[in-house]
């Protein structure tokens, strides 16, 4: 088949071609949340128009809630209205809601992928940057605004116009002690913010041929903070193997036929990328951010970067402004930074895997006294499945809080907040000014590294833990 695999499921979504780099695309599957579907709900309303396809589009509320124990969707006063209104819209317009209470409730980008929505091939969106997350399953898969999930609400389409395609090949074998996560942002910090713009980018390698599902996903989640359209790695025996019996996955002989056209499609072996970048992973440590965006990345064994080092006099401004509100000092090493908060979760990194790795580092170990550590669960189904491996035990017991799935301190949501001033270390994707309060700062890792900072006190290799305590 020619083309690269993005280019065949462009051309299998395309449902009139306007000449001028614009086409009309079917969108197979739709994810609307509380956050960014009201006004959408709302036109719908003002234009008589109902939802043209309910059995394509499902709901959840996850942005705006507490997720403290014993908490419902009324607990945290700030979005209660909004978050009884979802109730409402989808009562109305006759979706599926995935309601907190719900044995499949959860964050949207750890939600959908165990439920099976998103497929490969498929073109699925959802009203939050980071639905990027579900080209971990070989799913186009792009975060859509308000306005347009209103479009999808009512058509079933898009006008898109088409992206360029560039493939992302992580070589080598990375080291104990590294993950997904660490990887991703090596690739942002080597390359930069805006690398991707106006690009799909497929992840590929032996690296990603080698790792399971969910660190996929991690990958794909970040695809934003690298600045493309979307991110995509092609199905294989691990994404079968994962999807198959999913809810809304293809069953019986629908799933037979369903593989053979996966296959198919994801063979690129004479497929031409507009740009293509090579990583080698062996060589790649456990990483930690030291500034606010997330191409502000180090190894954990480096020193943060001293501004006069930049050529670029915008770049040496951005450093300096970073550095400063980061209240680090030029040259120090980021080992040793102490931290305040610690927090695990988000639909980067609140999966069960995650927190495996987070507990392997926790057993047995006890929380530093002058750190607040909380491990949120991206979903109701990875809570559960981690308590019934014991998993909560182990956190509760080291001193970190057990809490309800949601978004939480990601985006200091549910009354998860960093206050001003205070430093937090988490799994999050972004570490812009405020992200998680107003006057908080916060350094990305893993959730590995996460727990040995909570742990040690201050940012620390998490390969000094490793060995002594498995899950």
């Amino acid at each position: 088949m020619p083309g690269t695999p993005f280019e065949r499921i462009w051309e299998k979504h395309v449902i009139k071609d306007y000449g001028d780099g614009r086409s009309l695309i079917h969108i197979d599957r739709h994810f609307v949340h509380e956050g960014s579907s009201a006004r959408a709900f709302d036109g719908l309303r003002q234009a008589g128009l109902p939802v043209r396809r309910p059995d394509l589009t499902f709901a959840v509320i996850d942005h705006g809630i507490s997720t403290l124990p014993g908490r419902t969707v009324e607990s945290w006063a700030p979005t209660r209205p909004r978050n009884l209104q979802m109730r409402k819209n989808c009562q109305e317009f006759g979706l599926r809601l995935f309601d907190v209470g719900d044995p499949n409730h959860g964050i949207v980008h750890v939600v959908a992928p165990h439920l099976g929505i998103p497929l490969p091939g498929c073109s699925y969106v959802c009203g939050d940057s980071h639905t990027a997350s579900c080209g971990g399953v070989g799913a186009w898969a792009w975060g859509i605004g308000t306005t347009e999930v209103m479009q999808v609400l009512a058509t079933q389409a898009l006008v898109q116009r088409k992206p360029r395609t560039m493939r992302v090949n992580f070589n080598g074998k990375p080291a104990p002690g590294t993950y997904a996560k660490d990887i991703i942002l090596h690739l942002i910090g080597a390359h930069g913010v805006d690398a991707g713009v106006g690009h799909v980018v497929q992840y590929a390698g032996p690296v990603i041929r080698a790792m399971p599902i969910e660190g996929r996903l991690t990958i794909c989640n970040m695809s934003i903070e690298f600045g493309a359209r979307g991110g995509l790695i092609a199905a294989d025996d691990t994404t079968f193997e994962f999807l198959q019996g999913r809810p809304y996955a293809p069953a019986g002989a629908k799933w037979d036929l369903a593989i053979d056209a996966w296959r198919r499609l994801y063979d690129d072996t004479d497929a031409q990328y507009d740009r293509e970048i090579d990583i080698d992973c062996s060589a790649i440590q456990p990483q930690v951010t030291w500034g606010i965006s997330p191409g502000d990345v180090i190894g954990v064994n480096d020193r943060v970067p001293d501004p006069s080092t930049a050529t670029d006099a915008d770049r040496r401004a951005m450093m300096e402004r970073a550095i400063a509100y980061m209240d680090l000092i030029p040259g120090q090493p980021i080992e040793g930074t102490p931290v305040d908060i610690a927090f695990i979760g988000s639909c980067t990194n609140g999966r069960l895997s995650d927190l495996e790795a987070a507990a392997a580092v926790a057993r047995g170990r006890k929380v530093s006294n002058r750190v607040k550590a909380l491990v949120v669960p991206g979903s109701a189904q990875v809570k559960a499945s981690a308590e019934a491996a014991g998993l909560h035990n182990v956190f509760i017991e080291a001193g970190f809080e057990w809490r309800e799935s949601g978004c939480s301190m990601c985006v200091a949501a549910g009354g998860d907040i960093v206050p001003a001033g205070k430093r937090s270390i988490s799994t999050s994707n972004r570490n812009f000014e405020g992200r998680q309060g107003p006057g908080s700062r916060t350094h990305l890792a893993s959730p590995a590294m996460v727990a040995a900072a909570a742990i040690a006190g201050h940012v620390t290799d998490v390969r000094k833990m490793l060995g002594q305590g498995t899950v």
